[in-house]
């Protein structure tokens, strides 16, 4: 795990949040969807078949927590969860809080207009509550 190195694109686009036992969740900075990232703390890993069969687990259940935080500190209408990975090969799954009506809805939030990002003070109340909850949802 000492040999993992987060994608400089998934960082300078995202604000941590936390460190769980296999992923680093971070929080994209678009203000127009609450959406975090999970990637595992694995070096060379792309696709969800790279990781062995503990840490395929792990990272399901991570996601489920992550979810349910997600879904209630946002109250949002619909969860989207996908690893799609064509821009950014390090395996990294996205789970996107979405709302009926929102900047992109019903479609994906992928290509729809440009990222809004938060307000300093905002995307870190955020990020914070988010791992707050998250570690309450991953004990």
């Amino acid at each position: 795990m000492s040999d993992f190195t987060l994608d400089h694109r998934l960082a300078g686009d995202s604000l941590a949040v936390l460190d769980l036992d296999l992923c680093t969740v971070r929080l994209m900075n678009d203000a127009r969807y609450p959406w975090l990232l999970l990637v595992p703390k694995r070096a060379g890993v792309t696709e969800l078949v790279d990781l062995g069969a503990d840490d395929r687990l792990r990272l399901i259940e991570e996601i489920a927590g992550a979810s349910k935080a997600l879904k209630a500190v946002s109250g949002c209408d619909k969860l989207n969860v996908g690893a799609l990975g064509n821009m950014v090969p390090q395996l990294h799954v996205h789970i996107v809080a979405r709302f009926v009506g929102d900047a992109a809805w019903p479609g994906p939030v992928w290509g729809s207009g440009a990222a809004e990002p938060y307000a300093p003070d905002s995307g870190r109340d955020l990020a914070e509550r988010l791992a707050q909850a998250i570690a309450g949802a991953n004990r």
